[in-house]
């Protein structure tokens, strides 16, 4: 074989950029050392990986879409290697790449990477975060190893561990009508304007909620980040159901929320680990997900609130 991991690397970037330029700004290399290993590749393999656009940048042909998921295989048995050698010297090292719910994210995160971290300092952890869709299409991809989600539609290639059930509220501003009730149901909330989380598969959960009643609610407002969510919701647009109950009970401009029970049983929201259905799990990979577990559970997680009303 007359092609080189480097040379596999390079056009990943490539590949992924969309563009030489941007590749060789983000794995730090030439333009001409990119441009080289890609014309190596397409020469031995005999293929056109890219369409070339002036001033546009790349677009991958249709091989070069099969030769990038390959390539990208290939780059992660190749790291799988290196993390073996570490498992038989009894090391934890290499590269985890792992995604997290946009939701959960800035809660999560930060604590769970942090600690990983700190016990196994020989690892390389990347984090990113997405809506549960992008996170599924990421992990066929080979895009992360692993992802922190909610147990939404799971294919059947995608296998999923829960670890912390969240079971929906009510969240209004501190001056809103129901802020001093013990709890309201969804007959009542029906009636009242409902500013929705508006992420795929998420939505669909929140109205599943009053569908599973022959209700509909009332949506005045909508938006995908969790925060201008909380905002709007402070700000007396209406209220909101969530799952997710951060530490801190104020919007981010310091208007104060309050969470109220959602009276009756309701599908709740599991957080869990998914990662691609495979028969072995490379050591890194495991002890992750063992972190995982000791940190998310149903009595804590990292920068939420577990249980209990009023405060958000």
């Amino acid at each position: 074989m007359r092609i080189t991991l480097k040379q596999l690397e390079y056009f990943v970037a490539a590949g992924e950029m969309g563009s030489i330029k941007l590749a060789a700004t983000r794995i730090n290399i030439s333009q001409p050392s990119i441009s080289s290993a890609i014309s190596h590749l397409e020469r031995e393999f005999g293929v056109q990986l890219f369409v070339r656009h002036h001033a546009q940048g790349l677009a991958l042909t249709s091989a070069g879409k099969t030769m990038l998921r390959e390539a990208k295989l290939m780059l992660r048995q190749a790291q799988g290697l290196y993390t073996m050698a570490g498992e038989l010297n009894n090391e934890m090292r290499g590269r985890l790449s792992v995604g997290c719910m946009v939701t959960l994210a800035p809660m999560i995160a930060p604590e769970l990477a942090h600690a990983f971290s700190e016990h196994h300092p020989g690892v390389t952890l990347n984090m990113t975060d997405g809506s549960h869709q992008d996170l599924l299409d990421k992990l066929r991809k080979v895009e992360i190893d692993v992802a922190i989600s909610y147990d939404l539609q799971i294919p059947a290639d995608i296998q999923f561990e829960p670890l912390a059930t969240l079971s929906p509220y009510v969240l209004v501003s501190r001056n809103h009508s129901l802020a001093r009730r013990p709890s309201v149901d969804l007959a009542e909330l029906a009636t009242e304007p409902m500013v929705m989380l508006d992420l795929p598969q998420s939505r669909e959960y929140f109205v599943s909620l009053f569908d599973s009643k022959g209700l509909e609610p009332m949506i005045v407002a909508r938006a995908a980040n969790q925060e201008v969510v909380r905002t709007m919701v402070a700000n007396n647009y209406g209220f909101t159901i969530a799952n997710v109950r951060p530490r801190n009970p104020a919007a981010l401009d310091g208007r104060k929320l309050v969470a109220v029970k959602l009276a009756g049983d309701h599908k709740p929201m599991r957080i869990g680990i998914s990662t691609l259905a495979q028969e072995r799990k490379p050591m890194i990979l495991t002890v992750f997900e063992e972190h995982c577990r000791n940190l998310i559970t149903d009595t804590n997680i990292p920068g939420m609130t577990v249980g209990g009303e009023n405060d958000a």
